[in-house]
């Protein structure tokens, strides 16, 4: 199954007894129809995702990224500290491709773009029209 979604916040990397880590993270899945009387719906579903592969993946996952994951979906049930029922979706991820960063992402943006020979664009005047 894949699912696309944007991160609600910076992955967590846990330590399990064992010395095996996961990545866990918390990724709000959108969608937008038209009902019956023609209004438009939006709808949020969150998701709590794990990763289990490497933890090195944990650095470029931060609030706002766009991912694009594989795996299998899982539904958990619980009762809080009240005695409320409680229930949530887990997403068992085995792959990630990143769409656009977050947080982290946006600092590159203001170092300067190249062209294909290295040269920061917009600034090379032999490539003036005139």
């Amino acid at each position: 199954m894949n699912i696309i979604g944007r991160l609600t916040g910076d992955a967590q990397v846990r330590t399990l007894s064992n010395e095996k880590q996961v990545v866990n993270f918390s990724l709000a899945i959108n969608d937008n129809y038209r009902n019956s009387k023609g209004e438009r719906v939006e709808q949020t579903t969150f998701m709590d995702c794990s990763y289990w592969i490497s933890s090195k993946v944990a650095d470029f996952l931060t609030k706002g990224s766009l991912v694009e994951l594989t795996g299998r979906v899982s539904a958990r049930a619980w009762l809080n500290k009240e005695g409320e029922a409680r229930s949530g979706l887990n997403f068992h991820t085995s792959q990630i491709k990143l769409h656009s960063g977050g947080r982290k992402a946006e600092t590159s943006a203001d170092t300067p773009q190249q062209d294909k020979q290295g040269k920061p664009s917009g600034e090379d005047k032999d490539d003036l029209p005139f």
